[in-house]
């Protein structure tokens, strides 16, 4: 009789795939504070998801961001959830994963993957770990080809490459989400796939409408407004990630956008110092900096597959400081940056490039050494205007002392002219380039 009830059973549940057979840890919720839960009897990993059942009967989602002694400390994904002492946590293994597939294209969801657009669920073919997969470094190709963005002062002055990290750099109101949306109009890409993080929930129905506009048949985009919690600000830009990386592995050329690395700084911030990390630089703790490499890090190009990630950051410059921790550490880890002028901007100059604090660190190994020599000249009559700015506009400077300066100084128009381009307009590179040998040329 036994032996027949087990062979039953077994052909009840003979469809069911269980990966691990071992118990399953179930925690209880003993502590709420500062918008931490303190959890006992659940040992899972930091990144680990969960699941807390509510006083209403729901399930709120949660992630496991550290341990205090044999608790683990958990962040909620959902807020404002009726919580209570002793509520029955879960583990939950499918939050680390993202649903991924062509599906996704002409979408926007949240920093959990549920559609934000209204056209029904997300129909998702596959799954990519939400932070990446570990790869050997030498699959990580080399940046050889232009990548063309459709804005002339980068295109000639600071081009950039297939693979390249990118990170735009200014104070607020300066100008970078336009920029960001000129260069997705221009941008060759298969895919382009957009992060907007912690931006005003007015700002991502006007990025959908003005920046995005023709290209979102081919776009993904994935928006997290300000006044969600931290976690789910990282999460969105490990999502974005995630999503730019599966489209990459299958040979795509992926344009990926995060708007802004430092809000995804100042949300691990925030979780750092709830646990107890030190403040170190303006208030910043090691976690806050050590995130902006693992992020910048995933993009680039992949040697396997023939695909790449040509990523572009936007930092924004706490108080127009260009020494500030986050704008350093991004400076430091991408392959190129942009500067952009609040000087500029204030005698609209569009886009207010600044060319002498920005730099391509690829362009040597993708332009003509005509190309080059021509860059160079525009940024040797840049530089001599800058340095004796003071000098020229208080009359204390004497023309005749200094050829270079007396060109500079002659040909200052046209160097603004060159920057200048209207926000709705793209130039493409073979057009920037011919307009920059015919001007600045040997």
């Amino acid at each position: 009789m036994r032996q027949a009830q087990l062979s039953r059973a077994a052909k009840l549940f003979a469809h069911m795939q269980v990966t691990n057979q071992a118990p399953r840890q179930v925690g209880r919720l003993i502590g709420h504070d500062g918008g931490m839960l303190e959890v006992t009897g659940f040992p899972r990993p930091i990144g680990a998801g969960a699941r807390v059942l509510a006083s209403d009967g729901q399930h709120i989602r949660a992630e496991v961001v550290g341990f205090r002694g044999a608790r683990a400390v958990l962040v909620p994904l959902d807020q404002d959830a009726p919580l209570e002492n002793g509520a029955r946590v879960e583990p939950d293994s499918a939050a680390n994963m993202v649903q991924v597939g062509e599906g996704l294209i002409g979408r926007v969801v949240d920093a959990m993957g549920q559609p934000l657009d209204r056209k029904g669920p997300v129909l998702a073919s596959g799954q990519w770990p939400l932070n990446g997969v570990k790869g050997n470094v030498l699959d990580r190709g080399r940046v050889l080809r232009r990548f063309d963005v459709g804005v002339r002062a980068i295109n000639a002055l600071l081009t950039a490459g297939r693979g390249q990290r990118i990170a735009i750099m200014a104070g607020s109101g300066v100008g970078k989400s336009v920029l960001m949306g000129q260069m997705i109009a221009g941008a060759e890409a298969d895919v382009i796939v957009v992060g907007l993080i912690g931006e005003r929930g007015r700002e991502v129905s006007d990025f959908l409408e003005t920046k995005l506009g023709d290209q979102m048949h081919k776009s993904v985009v994935v928006a997290v407004p300000a006044d969600h919690p931290p976690v789910l600000r990282l999460r969105a830009a490990a999502r974005a990630t995630a999503i730019a990386e599966y489209f990459r592995a299958r040979g795509k050329q992926v344009l990926l956008l995060i708007d802004s690395l430092t809000r995804c700084a100042h949300a691990q911030r925030e979780i750092g110092l709830s646990l107890g990390e030190p403040p170190a630089m303006k208030g910043y703790p090691p976690s806050a900096l050590a995130f902006i490499p693992r992020l910048v890090e995933r993009a680039g190009v992949d040697s396997r597959s023939g695909g790449s990630i040509t990523a572009i950051y936007t930092v924004l410059a706490d108080g127009d400081d260009n020494d500030d921790p986050i704008v350093d550490t991004a400076r430091a880890i991408v392959d190129g940056h942009i500067v952009l002028s609040r000087q500029l901007s204030e005698q609209s100059i569009f886009p207010a490039i600044d060319v002498g604090r920005s730099l391509s660190r690829v362009m040597a190994d993708i332009v003509t050494d005509e190309h080059l020599a021509a860059a160079a000249n525009y940024r040797r009559l840049w530089a001599a205007y800058e340095e004796n700015r003071d000098l020229i506009l208080m009359g204390a400077y004497r023309p005749g002392n200094d050829p270079t300066i007396d060109e500079a100084v002659e040909r200052r128009g046209q160097l603004l002219d060159f920057l200048r381009q209207n926000s709705r307009s793209t130039i493409d590179a073979d057009a920037s380039i011919a307009a920059l040998i015919g001007v600045f040329g040997a």
